[in-house]
């Protein structure tokens, strides 16, 4: 049975993306910053009929939560095939380039780019040992550089001095990462979830958890002739489904 690790995972696309892995077969570890939250979370799962899921403490700020973390997950399996990179946070929703405190722009980096960076390192022993490793940054379609440039872009007006180029460089990290991997089974890829009605966003979006939850699990799930190196995009580019970056 193949593993999963989801940051984040304690509720909204986090918890689905969870609760549509578990449907796929898969073992699945629930990561939450607060673990009584995380366990409220799998006891929801286990009500539904779906058992094989637990919950993992881990908090993606802290370095010491992230050790002890991989450390407890190592005593459980020996093989983590697939991780999500999915906490993530917003920060305040006014954020102009000129008024947006440098306090604000820390914190929300240190969640959607630094914490990605330190799991990934921390947990990339256990990924190593899959026949089939994948990692998923859950990023966001603000986080292109490119449509950000384009007074088309039916987001164009939403800029901010945090949260859009947090994603920007979580994108440019999962670049990175897929080169050095590229020689190997690795598929590394950035999903957008699309514009989603949550608490992030005060459940302004459109979109469903179970659809958002669904781009993230595809790229979970990629073959051995799947994509790597990809920022999948449904809401930036419909037709496609690759954002430009």
């Amino acid at each position: 049975m193949k593993t999963a690790l989801i940051t984040g995972a304690n509720k909204s696309i986090g918890l689905e993306t969870a609760r549509q892995l578990l449907q796929n077969g898969y073992y699945v570890y629930l990561g939450s910053r607060d673990l009584h939250k995380g366990q409220e979370a799998a006891g929801q799962l286990h009500a539904a009929g779906l058992t094989n899921v637990e919950p993992l403490q881990i908090d993606v700020t802290d370095s010491a939560s992230i050790a002890a973390a991989r450390q407890a997950l190592g005593q459980k399996t020996p093989v983590l095939d697939v991780l999500i990179n999915n906490a993530g946070i917003l920060g305040s929703m006014s954020q102009p380039p000129l008024g947006t405190s440098l306090s604000t722009i820390r914190e929300v980096f240190a969640t959607n780019v630094f914490g990605v960076i330190e799991v990934t390192q921390a947990f990339i022993d256990l990924l190593r040992k899959s026949a089939e490793p994948r990692i998923v940054n859950v990023t966001s379609g603000l986080g292109s550089l490119t449509l950000h440039n384009d007074p088309s872009w039916k987001y164009y007006p939403v800029k901010g001095a945090a949260y859009q180029p947090s994603k920007a460089a979580l994108n440019a990290y999962t670049i990175m990462l897929a080169y050095e991997l590229r020689d190997t089974p690795f598929k590394v890829n950035a999903v957008d979830p699309g514009y989603t009605a949550t608490d992030f966003n005060h459940h302004s979006g459109p979109g469903t958890v179970a659809d958002a939850a669904a781009r993230v699990v595809k790229a979970a799930v990629l073959g051995p002739d799947g994509p790597t190196s990809q920022f999948f995009s449904d809401d930036n580019a419909p037709e496609t489904g690759i954002s430009p970056w």
